[in-house]
């Protein structure tokens, strides 16, 4: 399986099946836990053993509750990536991120991360723009990065928008781009 990293096309996808074999070990062992658990005559050995069967359970249920939550989003499909692909000239594009604030999950297919401004394609149609972009540049002015930031919820007026940006000059930002990259990957479920 193709390794993909979060910000890529496709790593949606990847990570859910990446999650989703962590879930099924973890549901595994379990269940061996148990198992020998019949198999043993001692009775603390028995209790050892349910103990690590519960105890086993947590860390299976932290890895599956964000799995549960992104379940039915799906990687961008490739026409989307090609289109977006186009605008890779005006800043820097990340793909397939899932960012969730405590009201919404926010499924951003496509964010183009300029100097100044951030321009997002989000697929939830159940979404309030308007404190997505207030989530989005609250977490920003933590770090101290003050962004514009746009979310956007049609495909069209999205890839619109960006037709009329211009080119980003490269020297502007000393660096500024790179760290919200990272802060918005870190986001990112």
């Amino acid at each position: 399986m193709k390794r993909y990293v979060k910000g890529q096309s496709g790593y949606r996808d990847y990570h859910k099946k990446k999650e989703l074999f962590k879930i099924l070990t973890g549901a595994v062992l379990i269940i061996i836990q148990l198992i020998f658990r019949e198999f043993v005559d001692s009775a603390s050995l028995k209790n050892t053993l349910t103990v690590m069967a519960i105890l086993s359970v947590l860390p299976v249920a932290n890895i599956a509750a964000p799995l549960l939550a992104s379940f039915r989003y799906r990687s961008l499909s490739p026409i989307l990536e090609e289109k977006a692909s186009a605008y890779e000239e005006k800043g820097i594009l990340l793909y397939d991120l899932i960012i969730s604030s405590r009201e919404q999950l926010l499924p951003m297919d496509v964010v183009l991360v300029m100097p100044d401004e951030i321009y997002a394609y989000c697929t939830a149609v159940k979404a309030d723009s308007d404190k997505a972009e207030l989530y989005i540049k609250q977490m920003l002015s933590q770090h101290k990065l003050e962004y514009s930031v746009k979310v956007m919820f049609e495909e069209n007026a999205f890839l619109k928008r960006l037709s009329s940006l211009k080119s980003n000059e490269k020297n502007e930002d000393n660096g500024r781009s790179d760290q919200t990259v990272a802060l918005l990957k870190s986001l990112s479920m």
